[in-house]
């Protein structure tokens, strides 16, 4: 699945709260026959041909069943676009919006660009509980709030290199985190100012070695219920800070990590260092399985649950949980036809495993995640476990996006390089700057 950078999420997600707001007038009342002749616009944000390929086959099926509803899809569509569209509404507007960008949800539904999806999910008896994961409900509402729909799903985990493994005497993955930095310690092989090997990229630019990412172990709560930061309260936040800092020194120091990150090709290129060797384990999501294949890596690849921490060790086989989400414009006149395709591709089994197979993410559904027609090999099966974790979690929405997760990112970049070494005084300073955001979005 193509990916955002975190950078260009933050940005469009306050573009996108900039401009929502002053322009979208309440939501038409969906009262279109969706049993008539009907032409939707779907936009989306895939864009390779084979994801492209997989969309228009899931177009044809649900046409197949519907077929008084045409849809026309429109492909590449990146969220500024988007938002600018639903702002100015008319026929030329999409009916239907999926989105990479979890993000964004807490904008799109306190906004109202995105319709109020409960009245349909009423009417159409859907039983959310019984139909989506907890965390995939979790990142499609915000306060209560459901204007997006989960298509599709993306777990992390840990990926590792079984002939490094073997070679260092390691004979399975670690389980908690005081196992994982033994195992990083071991794995990595000095060389000159550099590695001949690394045994894990602990800086937080190196792509998904993110706080959030690593913060997910630690299921913290980055908010009060009165919608405050909490990053200087919850503790969660100090420890994942503290024990990245550990592990940055124990494998050589700030500075010749960076140095050695500066080798490293593209994330989604056949060079990212997990492909060449340069790193033995990395954190990553369920697309990397497929890209180290087309990159003809030569080592045995290895997939587990990312470590938790040590007092947590009962809590092994979660992770963190993004995914794709989808739906209706609310300037949409034609929002009942509009609903039979989101309902289609949310909750129609044969829907979410087809896509699923077709582009290699985890399906969004309990039911297609146990179904048979899932082509599942033995590292992919970690993911879909992964998914389905009972403390398996994501980030929350808010009103402005992915910003305050900008902000705590900053705040690590800060922190990591000995820029920022008061680790209380800095997250108290992070919250404050939370929560000014936050104000001024509402």
């Amino acid at each position: 699945m193509q990916r955002l950078s975190r950078a260009a999420i933050g940005t469009a997600a306050v573009a996108l709260l900039a401009t929502a707001c002053t322009g979208t007038s309440e939501a038409p009342k969906a009262n279109d026959d969706a049993t008539k002749d009907v032409n939707i616009t779907f936009w989306h944000g895939w864009s390779a041909p084979s994801e492209v390929a997989a969309i228009d086959a899931n177009i044809k099926a649900f046409e197949a069943k519907h077929p008084n509803i045409h849809v026309k899809a429109v492909g590449n569509v990146a969220d500024d676009k988007v938002k600018q569209a639903l702002r100015a509404g008319g026929p030329n507007s999409p009916d239907v919006v999926s989105s990479f960008t979890t993000d964004n949800v807490g904008t799109f539904c306190s906004s109202k660009v995105f319709a109020d999806l409960k009245p349909f999910l009423d009417k159409s008896q859907i039983d959310l509980d019984k139909t989506f994961p907890k965390a995939l409900q979790d990142y499609t509402q915000y306060q209560g709030q459901r204007c997006t729909l989960p298509l599709l799903n993306d777990a992390y985990g840990l990926y590792y290199n079984k002939d490094a493994f073997k070679a260092a005497g390691i004979t399975e993955p670690p389980k908690t985190l005081s196992e994982f930095d033994a195992a990083a310690k071991k794995l990595t092989k000095p060389k000159g100012d550099g590695y001949s090997q690394l045994g894990f990229m602990p800086n937080f630019h190196g792509y998904e070695s993110t706080s959030t990412h690593f913060a997910a172990q630690w299921n913290p709560t980055y908010f009060t219920p009165e919608g405050k930061s909490n990053l200087a309260a919850d503790p969660a936040f100090a420890k994942m800070f503290t024990w990245q800092a550990n592990l940055v020194k124990e494998l050589g120091g700030f500075a010749k990590l960076e140095k050695y990150r500066a080798t490293f090709g593209d994330e989604w290129g056949a060079k990212h260092p997990f492909h060449t060797g340069q790193v033995a384990m990395a954190i990553d999501g369920e697309w990397r399985l497929g890209m180290a294949k087309e990159a003809g890596v030569k080592f045995d690849i290895g997939v587990a649950p990312f470590p938790v921490p040590d007092d947590q060790a009962d809590s092994y086989g979660k992770g963190y949980l993004s995914g794709t989400i989808i739906g209706i414009a609310s300037t949409s006149q034609k929002q009942n036809a509009a609903w039979e395709l989101v309902k289609y591709m949310t909750t129609d089994t044969d829907a979410v495993v087809n896509f699923a197979n077709a582009i290699h993410n985890v399906p969004s559904t309990l039911d297609a995640l146990k179904s048979p027609n899932l082509k599942v090999d033995e590292g992919f099966k970690t993911f879909l476990e992964i998914a389905q974790h009972p403390k398996s979690s994501t980030t929350p929405a808010s009103p402005n996006g992915g910003a305050y997760q900008l902000t705590l990112q900053d705040f690590g970049y800060q922190f990591e390089a000995g820029k920022q070494t008061d680790l209380a005084g800095g997250l108290a300073k992070t919250d404050a700057q939370v929560d000014k955001d936050l104000a001024q979005a509402k």
